[in-house]
């Protein structure tokens, strides 16, 4: 059967709505033309906790609508994690890693992922869009899947950084939505022991060298998002996995610097006891950061949904704040 004309239907749960619809998932691997040709794969073998578990190595679906852009993909079912290397024409040896959001039920790998990297790319940086495990489709473990394969990318990225022209002094972790959840994380808790070294890269370092988490979930207690809570811990979590995994409430003394950005109408995730609960303990702990709350714009504006709001302007307000800590040099 041609895979250019074929397009199995499915049906898949938005994320945040509830309302069911229908979308067709892609065939093959869900590659498009424009992708860049490179791929690393996060883990020589099956991943931590996946001993029992059967998955394709990620699956696409068409997600609609596309705003401007000819596709644009949700990832789930998620096997053998992995990240998307966007190259700059011009590098300056800075680079990031980019989570999309997507409630831990999927990842919108277009429109928090590719485009993004292509913008940054713009200034010099490497980005590498993480396609990371979800924890409900299960792993063992399952809390702390997205760390793991957070973790593991920062220090492939920082073993491998000759191969890719990059300074380890100057990666990040940028994520949007549940995946600043993930950048949230990985930004303190870049210490935690979450798996067993599988090899050599796994002596490099795992702390990002900045941290930009975009209209995050941060916490797991009051004014959660419940879907990404349900997904991460399950439907019962005991109070010491809602505080374990509160990210407000663990600032290490060393957290990297922080490039927040939200919308102060958003009704998904929660301004207060989220982004601004995770500044304000920022700032508390001495640790350098800067906050942007536009008067609008909603959840999940990634680029495309910015034109005519205020939040059109993060991506240039971040790379001006990179620029000024020293990060990109372009």
């Amino acid at each position: 059967m041609d895979r250019r004309n074929v397009l199995a239907l499915g049906l898949a749960a938005t994320a945040f709505s509830g309302r069911a619809i229908a979308q067709p998932v892609m065939p093959g691997d869900g590659s498009v033309a424009s992708d860049p040709q490179e791929v690393v794969t996060l883990w020589p073998g099956t991943p931590p906790g996946g001993e029992n578990l059967r998955l394709p190595p990620h699956r696409a679906s068409v997600h609609e609508p596309a705003y401007t852009r000819p596709v644009d993909r949700a990832i789930d079912q998620v096997g053998a994690p992995s990240m998307m290397v966007f190259r700059p024409e011009k590098p300056d040896g800075s680079a990031i890693i980019i989570a999309p959001g997507g409630g831990y039920s999927r990842e919108m790998f277009d429109f928090e992922g590719a485009d993004v990297a292509r913008r940054l790319n713009q200034v010099g940086m490497t980005c590498f869009v993480l396609r990371y495990r979800l924890p409900g489709e299960g792993w063992a473990r399952r809390s702390d899947v997205p760390l793991q394969d957070a973790q593991r990318a920062m220090r492939l990225v920082r073993a491998n950084a000759a191969r890719w022209d990059i300074d380890p002094a100057r990666v990040g972790f940028m994520g949007f939505s549940a995946g600043g959840h993930v950048a949230c994380s990985i930004a303190t808790r870049f210490s935690a022991l979450v798996y067993s070294a599988v090899d050599d890269a796994d002596h490099a370092e795992a702390r990002p060298s900045f941290s930009v988490p975009m209209y995050p979930v941060v916490t797991m207690g009051e004014g959660c998002h419940q879907g990404s809570r349900d997904k991460l811990l399950g439907e019962s979590p005991t109070a010491a996995q809602i505080d374990t995994y509160s990210c407000e409430k663990h600032i290490p003394p060393n957290a990297p610097p922080t490039f927040i950005a939200l919308a102060a109408d958003d009704t998904v995730v929660l301004p207060i006891p989220n982004a601004l609960a995770y500044y304000t303990a920022l700032r508390t702990a001495s640790i350098p950061a800067e906050i942007h709350v536009f008067e609008e714009g909603g959840h999940g504006f990634g680029i495309a949904r910015t034109a005519g709001h205020p939040d059109f302007i993060w991506p240039n307000l971040f790379i001006a704040w990179a620029r000024q800590h020293g990060f990109v040099k372009n």
